[in-house]
Parts: C-alpha cells; structure tokens; sequence
C-alpha cells in the first residue's frame, strides 16, 4: 500500500489515480491519523453557540467527539467528549445550554470550560488532596475561527488557521461579509449517513462544475437550471495552496439574470463598505454559482436557484461536512446560512429553496448521493480496483486566465479538474510515509 500511494502521488500529477485508493479499507485508520489528525477540520459556525453556556456536540475526523461550548467569559473552548475518570461520553444531547456536563456512570462534574469541579465522596475515596485541575477535560489544543466559521487542529505544530486557509480567505469573504452583520446558522444542521467515501463528496465540490449536465439533467428539464449544457462553466476554476480549491461560476451568455446573485437590495447596498474593497463586489455582481472545498472536508456552496419551476431565482448558502465514518461511509453534515441582518421574508425563502434543492431530501441532493454510492461500489473488486481514473481534464489544454481579479491559480473554464487534482495530491501527501501535511 505504502508503494502504490508513493506512485499514485506522481501519477496524479499526470492526471491519473489508483480506483483502489478511492474507498480503502486499509487507508481509514491512516487517514484519521495522517489527514485529519494534520489538519485544520471544521466543528461549527460562532452563532450556533451565541450565548454562555450554550454548546454542541461535533466531530474532528470519524473518531473524536467533542464539545464546542462558550463560558460564562464568552470566550469558546473545545474538548473531548470524554470523561477522565473511564471515558464515558460525556454529552449525550447533541446542543444545549448548561454550565456543567455530569457524566452519567459515576457522576464527575465539569464546567463548561473542561474544569473537573465534582467528584463523588472524593474525600473518603481519593482524598481531599485530589488534584483536580489535572483531571479537566483535555481541551482541542489548537481552537481558531475565521468569519465566524470555528475550525479545530490537533496537531500543536500545525500552521496557524489564516496561514493554513491562504488565499482560500479571500474568497471565503466573498460569501462570509456581504453584510456587516455577518451570517447566522438558521435551524440545526441537517444530518444524514450515505454508503459512500467521504472523500467524494469533497472531490465533487472542490472543482466539478462538469458533472452538471448529466448527473443534474432532469432538473434542466424542469427548469431549476438553465437548459444549456456549459452554464456552468465559465468564468474560473481556481486551484489554492493546501488542497483547497473552488469556483466562481457566471451568468451563461444570452441569459437574463438578476445581478449580484438577487440579494435583497439592502444587503446590495451596503456591499462596498461590508468587503471593504469594490473587487469583491465586482465579482459578487456577475455571479450566480459558487461552490469550493477546504481541504479536507469542509465545502460550501452558494448558488442562485429556483425551489421549483413557478418561483423565482433565490440565493442560498450551504456548508458541508463529509464526516468519515468507514472506508465505504460517511456522515453528511448540512448546515443553512444566510445574512443576519437580511429580510426575515427572504430568509424563509432561501431556507425553503436550500430544503428543496440541496437539503437532505432536496432533488439535487439525490442525484449527488446516487452517484457517490455507485463510485464507492465501482472502484471496489480487483478488476475495477486496479483500473486508473481519468483525472486529465484541462491538463495541458488550459491555461492560466491571467485576468482573474481574485488570487490563486484560475483557469478560464468551469469545466477542468485541476482542483480535484490538488485536492488528490494533498491526501496523498497526507498519507505518505514521511508524515509531509500538505502544508
């Protein structure tokens, strides 16, 4: 194993990778360790614990649950979900507001900071010397956010999370400040489990605006999208350092759409002083896609769409968290955001058009998890294992739009798979024997 993925890092470079490497059942414990044991992982947005003491319950990688909780400081801290004293899970509710968790075997006591405050007649059985403080909860060791999205490190030597993101900010700006007030998670992230490689989902999102006009072709039939085959393709496909990637996709020629994705007119307005520069609102105004991965399973979505073929185009904002479960399964996690300071009408609109679309049950969603079900089963066996994946489109076909207003590496074409390309590389770089992250 150790020497195929040393060569599939070469031949990914030429545009090909081992089937067998997509859902590997020897490759998960090494991926838990090597990928997300490395990396800077996604847990939540700051307004889902807005007030003290309220938490939830996430997940950095498949294995490490933890605790994301803000103090009666304001300040936000997470540990692992595990008690001290036999490592009992903790929290059993997935959100909530308390001050302490109690866990519910012997019944040690911890404030919401991790501080281990009660123990059952500790005098008579541990002594009243019992030092305490060495028994907290063990805190995340690397807790940062950036726009209010919260990302957590267990890697002490780890970059920081700005430098981690690179230029990958620039664009995460473009869909976190179009307001001053910023976003706000609406609802509970929606959550569903899919017989499919995490990895997938995360590939699908960083760079493949290709897959459109087939995988999505009935919803051009019924006029979600637009009926030509290459809307999704132009302006940029832009490849970022550290396996991040995204595109920023425009209004197809000939089509009348609304500028600056439709947003309510009092979010338009207030868009040069909210970025802070008129590059980003130059940008914003000829958009109507926008879809990226932030390496390793963060991915987002913002996209101009009908929730049917009556009602008109709408905005919505999605993020995504592809959580390993095993080689062969994952856990969709989903949130819905949207300006806090938007219109509670076009609030409602956006989530019912999020719901329909891309929620749990939305139409597009199915057409997604159908294919990523059926490439986990088909990369599997020795005969289709040992075959190689394409991976060549825009490779040397493409060049570099040198007049891309935003950083990285933009091609002039949706349609190209570089991204998924450095995505690959990283995970592979990720896995190698000499434990390089990717950074």
């Amino acid at each position: 194993m150790k020497r195929l993925v040393a060569a599939a890092r070469e031949d990914i470079e030429k545009g090909q990778l081992p089937a067998q490497l997509v859902a590997n059942a020897a490759l998960h414990d090494l991926e838990n360790e090597r990928v997300f044991g490395r990396s800077w992982v996604f847990l939540a947005h700051e307004t889902e614990v807005p007030e003290p003491g309220d938490y939830v319950v996430r997940y950095l990688g498949g294995d490490n649950s933890v605790i994301v909780a803000r103090g009666e400081d304001g300040v936000i801290r997470s540990m692992a979900n595990s008690c001290r004293h036999r490592g009992t899970l903790l929290c059993r509710t997935e959100m909530g507001n308390t001050s302490h968790f109690r866990c519910p075997y012997h019944g040690w006591t911890y404030k919401n900071t991790g501080k281990l405050t009660g123990v059952p007649a500790q005098e008579e059985v541990y002594g009243a010397a019992m030092d305490k403080e060495r028994w907290s909860l063990t805190q995340v060791p690397r807790l940062e956010s950036y726009n209010g999205l919260i990302f957590g490190c267990l890697d002490e030597s780890a970059p920081t999370l700005h430098e981690y993101l690179g230029d990958m900010t620039w664009y995460i700006d473009l869909f976190t400040k179009r307001s001053k007030a910023g976003l706000e998670v609406r609802g509970e992230p929606q959550r569903w489990v899919m017989d499919a490689n995490w990895k997938l989902g995360a590939d699908n999102f960083v760079g493949d605006a290709y897959h459109t006009l087939m995988t999505h072709r009935s919803m051009a039939e019924l006029g979600l999208v637009p009926p030509d085959p290459k809307f999704a393709a132009e302006p940029a496909h832009i490849s970022l350092t550290n396996g991040h990637g995204l595109g920023v996709l425009g209004i197809p020629p000939g089509y009348e759409m609304p500028p600056y994705m439709n947003y309510p007119e009092e979010t338009i307005e207030g868009l040069a002083e909210a970025y802070g520069d008129q590059v980003h609102v130059d940008m914003l105004k000829r958009t109507i896609f926008i879809h990226g991965t932030i390496f390793p399973n963060l991915s987002f979505l913002n996209v101009l769409i009908s929730k049917d073929h009556m009602s008109i185009p709408v905005p919505m904002l999605t993020l995504r968290m592809w959580r390993p479960l095993s080689h062969n399964s994952m856990e969709v996690w989903s949130w819905f955001l949207v300006e806090a300071d938007a219109p509670e009408e076009f609030k409602q609109e956006s989530y019912e058009t999020y719901v329909r679309t891309f929620g749990v049950s939305g139409v597009f969603e199915q057409d997604d998890a159908e294919t990523w079900r059926s490439i986990t089963r088909g990369t599997q066996g020795r005969l289709a294992g040992n075959q190689s994946l394409n991976f060549e489109m825009g490779l040397g076909v493409l060049d570099r739009d040198a007049n891309w207003p935003g950083p990285g590496m933009a091609m002039a074409s949706g349609y190209a798979e570089r991204n998924q390309r450095e995505f690959w590389g990283t995970w592979l770089r990720c896995l190698s024997e000499d434990g390089e992250d990717g950074s």
